[in-house]
């Protein structure tokens, strides 16, 4: 059901939903609340500390003295003082509301709802809401959604659309498909129920019911949906048996540097893999900069001198450039004699036509490239190893498509996401797993600091510096464009600010939202030092490798998730040069700097990963997603861990019992599961 045949949206917001992947109705009922607003009970004012900063909070108080105006131009701040029956005082201050005046009169009682921020050694409420006491007390307990926003989008026309949905089309209501005896054993609340109450919960209790269930539904089908390309694969015998090549262990001795323990014990297993009777399907999971790539140059040199093809996918076209120029350079320097060939989106035609040619007669030996590998073009005369870079930006089938280019190739997978390996092993349950968990012992520890927003100036100063030593930055913003309704920097007003700020320096800016080409344009601009601080989204995060880069900062660190900070860390310290990431949280609590300070102590991804997973408990729901690397609506494999490793018990028992599900209770569970195999692992991210 297309978007427009609910009331009230237009082609104009339809649009706006669209920016948001929101084509049809039932897109709409998947686009999960970011957030709820709680109208929670009035606090006295001497409870407020720092850990209320930047938060709503709501004060019953009344008016202690006659409003006043003061500012010009533009702005025009309507100030009043409330004291509360302790007797304590707070200023509320309203923005180009002026007309609030008549309400604001001595001895008027209300409540106050706004945010609470401290400026200039004064507590002050701002833009704060007014309700009757009465008012207020038939919203406490509420929780009201958020939904993610974009240009041309509020929240309340979003609520309406659902709201339209769920009551008038009962989209997404549908029967209950997961057995009754896993949602006796794991207290999960009925499909509908669930999906009414994660929109629109009265209690918190409903919320949390609500979310239990959709995490593990969404934890259930993908294990399920895993563990049916695990069995398939389990019966493949080993097409291409490649032996270790003494060339190779050539290669290896002439190299600048020795391979780490943990990449030799990588390394024998990947050889032990490819000569075995069995296919290969190994996950490579290591730090960035821990040495995965050079392990999977070591299985593609193997490959070729067997006499067979090997390719590596990579997620971006400047990313896959880069392996490409790596990797011939290096074969070239040590009088490797194999060809290797390259495959992007943007090559010309005549290009394309070469490297297609080039592939099928088998005139290079090992091809890297974006997803153009898997385009139906593309014939390969024996492909034997097929190598994925950063896993989580391509999706199961994508590989699988990939592998269906040869006869049952080898496949080894590399991410740098740090998972614990608990998890990783339930996430990542159709491979083997090896992990690189030692960093080269020439790398240059990055120096970290967790500071709130009054360092910018400071900050600014350092980067200039950096600058002038010739070298390049990174500023990270959470939101690509201003929002009414979050208090974040975004990248495009950020950009504008900072060439004020610091006159001279080259400064671009980078978001999801561009084309393709202009990304591309912009990150080899970067990548050739022909910008010198590039402004950006986390669409960074797998972006380029460029050892110049010595500065890291993120605004609005609070908004991400530790794993993802580390990645985006992980973007310098690459080369010879002391590198720095500097945190900033826009927010000032306790709880928050704890968490941070993690980032501070420790560069070990997977011991970063471990203590956030300490830190967060059950109930830790609200706000920032930790973990965008799956393609779940709701759940996030940190906060969500016990759930995925509960969803991933009941899957692997059903699993067990009825492999096919082919019994009649089981029927509605297998339609649902080959709908969500073809939906939702076949998903690319670029």
């Amino acid at each position: 059901m297309d978007i427009t045949e609910l009331k009230g949206i237009g082609a104009k917001t339809a649009e706006s939903l669209n920016r948001l992947s929101v084509y049809t109705v039932e897109d709409l009922v998947g686009l999960y609340p970011r957030d709820y607003d709680v109208y929670e009970k009035p606090v006295f004012i001497n409870m407020l500390n720092e850990d209320y900063e930047g938060s709503i909070v709501a004060i019953e108080g009344t008016v202690a003295k006659s409003p006043d105006i003061y500012g010009n131009g533009r702005i025009k701040v309507l100030s009043v003082t409330v004291k509360d029956e302790n007797g304590d005082a707070i200023k509320c201050c309203w923005y180009n509301m002026i007309y609030l005046k008549t309400r604001l009169r001595m001895g008027m009682h209300y409540v106050f709802r706004g945010r609470f921020v401290k400026k200039r050694n004064a507590i002050m409420l701002e833009q704060p809401q007014i309700f009757t006491v009465a008012d207020y007390n038939a919203q406490a307990g509420k929780l009201m959604p958020i939904y993610p926003l974009t240009k041309g989008l509020s929240n309340k026309t979003i609520v309406k659309a659902v709201s339209q949905a769920l009551e008038k089309y009962a989209v997404g209501l549908e029967k209950e498909y997961i057995p009754k005896d896993i949602r006796e054993k794991y207290n999960l609340a009925e499909h509908n129920f669930a999906v009414v109450n994660i929109h629109f919960p009265k209690t918190m209790e409903e919320y949390v019911q609500a979310r239990h269930r959709i995490t593990f539904e969404e934890f259930f089908l993908f294990v399920l949906a895993t563990l049916n390309l695990k069995s398939s694969k389990e019966k493949i015998p080993n097409t291409y048996v490649i032996n270790n090549d003494k060339r190779t262990d050539e290669f290896i001795l002439n190299l600048p540097y020795s391979l780490t323990n943990a990449q030799l014990r990588t390394w024998n297993e990947i050889k032990d893999n490819m000569s075995s009777e069995h296919l290969t399907s190994r996950l490579i999971q290591g730090d960035v900069g821990s040495g995965k790539t050079i392990i999977a140059v070591l299985a593609l040199m193997n490959t070729a001198f067997a006499g067979y093809q090997g390719s590596m996918m990579v997620p971006t076209e400047v990313l896959a450039k880069q392996q490409y120029e790596s990797i011939s350079e290096m074969f070239s320097r040590y009088n490797v004699n194999l060809k290797v060939g390259l495959l992007t989106g943007s090559m010309t035609a005549k290009e394309k036509r070469q490297a297609y040619e080039d592939i099928a007669s088998g005139n290079v030996d090992i091809v890297i490239g974006t997803h153009a590998l898997i385009q139906d073009k593309v014939e390969y005369k024996n492909l034997a190893l097929v190598i994925t870079d950063e896993q989580h930006r391509f999706g199961v089938n994508q590989r699988k498509r990939l592998s269906e280019k040869g006869d049952n190739p080898h496949i080894i997978v590399m991410s740098a996401t740090p998972i614990p390996r608990t998890l990783a092993i339930i996430l990542y349950g159709d491979l083997d797993i090896s992990i690189i968990d030692e960093m080269p012992k020439d790398r240059l520890p990055i120096k970290n600091c967790v500071v709130d927003t009054s360092y910018r100036p400071n900050a600014y100063r350092f980067i200039e510096n950096q600058v002038k030593q010739g070298r390049q930055c990174y500023i990270i913003c959470p939101m690509v464009e201003d929002s009414e309704n979050i208090d974040t920097e975004n990248v495009l007003d950020y950009t504008l600010k900072l060439r004020s700020e610091i006159p001279g320096v080259r400064i671009e800016y980078l978001h999801g939202k561009m084309k393709s080409q202009d990304k591309n344009q912009v990150m080899e601009k970067y990548a050739n030092h022909e910008i010198d601080v590039l402004v950006s989204t986390t669409v960074i995060e797998v972006g380029v490798n460029v050892p110049n880069s010595t500065v890291m900062m993120v605004e609005n660190a609070e908004r991400f998730g530790l794993a993802q900070l580390h990645q985006l860390r992980g973007r310098v310290g690459r080369g010879g040069f002391q590198s720095y990431c500097i945190f900033v949280a826009g927010k000032k609590s306790k709880k928050i700097k704890d968490r941070l300070e993690i980032l501070n102590k420790t560069n070990d991804g997977f011991k970063i990963a471990e203590e956030d997973l300490k830190l967060r408990g059950p109930g830790d729901f609200f706000g920032i997603r930790q973990s965008g690397d799956f393609d779940f609506g709701l759940a996030d494999i940190f906060t969500d861990s016990m759930t995925l490793k509960e969803a991933s018990d009941a899957a692997k028992k059903l699993h067990s019992v009825d492999p096919e599900l082919e019994m009649e209770e089981h029927k509605l569970c297998k339609k649902k599961v080959e709908e969500y195999t073809v939906k939702c692992l076949e998903k690319i991210n670029l």
